[in-house]
């Protein structure tokens, strides 16, 4: 399909001019659906926590629907689709097809595999490339991210299908928080994991339905002067993931008041003091 095909049409009897105007109120109220389901969405799903990320993801099917919905009849009441009709529209595609580029296409197509091959939802926090944050929009070109520091990322959709991605929730309002500590080799370990434990527990944003573990080991400090050091990794369920920061703050400053009580010294401290 070329151009010479697109010269051959008649475009006075393609278009049919009187429904313009319905075409443009079509435009008009699916513009408005879409404003309105994408805020009724959001805003319904911040005061019922618990629902937020299914309705967050039935508006992203939402969306789309009202979107391709709205082009649809918007067409119909502007294009007089017969044979001319057909072979015209076959031609523009082709046509638009062969300037646009490969990666946006490549982007269209990695769009609808997310969409059905489901390796993250809207709402779920996930790490890419050295990103981290919660998704916040699945679109057919890109996806969205806003980070810990609320600056929104848009990454191209078929960078997702050349790298892996890490998904914190999968779904879920709760997600795993990791904290670590680092004590010198001669603390007491046994208080340290029993002060850890309890500055977990005693934590507002603790989602208590799953277990509090703590870990032990011996390794080095990254970036610290003492070759060797206990470090202590506890792993807790935060009870909504947007409370992850507020739950390392309040389990951290518990733990440090807690071992300067107990004067229980951590690596930072002992190199500072040589």
């Amino acid at each position: 399909m070329d151009l010479a095909l697109l010269s051959n049409v008649e475009f006075d009897k393609l278009i049919n001019l009187s429904g313009l105007m319905p075409a443009l109120i079509i435009l008009l109220l699916t513009y408005v659906l879409l404003r309105f389901s994408k805020n009724f969405f959001e805003d319904f799903g911040e005061r019922h926590t618990k629902y937020r990320l299914l309705l967050k993801q039935s508006s992203v099917f939402l969306q789309f629907t009202l979107l391709l919905t709205g082009l649809f009849l918007a067409l119909g009441r502007v294009l007089e689709i017969d044979q001319s009709g057909i072979q015209f529209i076959v031609g523009l595609l082709a046509f638009g097809l062969s300037w646009a580029s490969k990666d946006l296409i490549a982007s269209l197509m990695a769009g609808i595999i997310l969409l059905f091959d489901n390796p993250f939802q809207v709402g779920d926090r996930i790490t890419f490339q050295g990103f981290y944050g919660e998704v916040v929009e699945l679109g057919l070109r890109s996806v969205r991210v806003v980070d810990l520091d609320d600056n929104l990322i848009s990454i191209p959709n078929n960078q997702f299908l050349q790298s892996a991605v890490s998904c914190a929730n999968a779904g879920n309002l709760d997600q795993m928080c990791v904290f670590r500590f680092f004590i010198g080799c001669g603390e007491d370990f046994f208080l340290a994991e029993e002060i850890i434990h309890e500055g977990v527990a005693a934590s507002r944003y603790l989602f208590w339905k799953k277990a509090i573990v703590v870990h032990m080991e011996e390794g080095a400090v990254p970036n610290g002067a003492e070759r060797f050091a206990i470090i202590l990794t506890a792993k807790a369920y935060v009870i909504d993931g947007r409370f992850e920061a507020e739950f390392a703050s309040d389990v951290h400053r518990r733990v440090k008041r807690a071992f300067q009580e107990a004067g229980i010294r951590t690596a930072g401290e002992l190199e500072w003091k040589r």
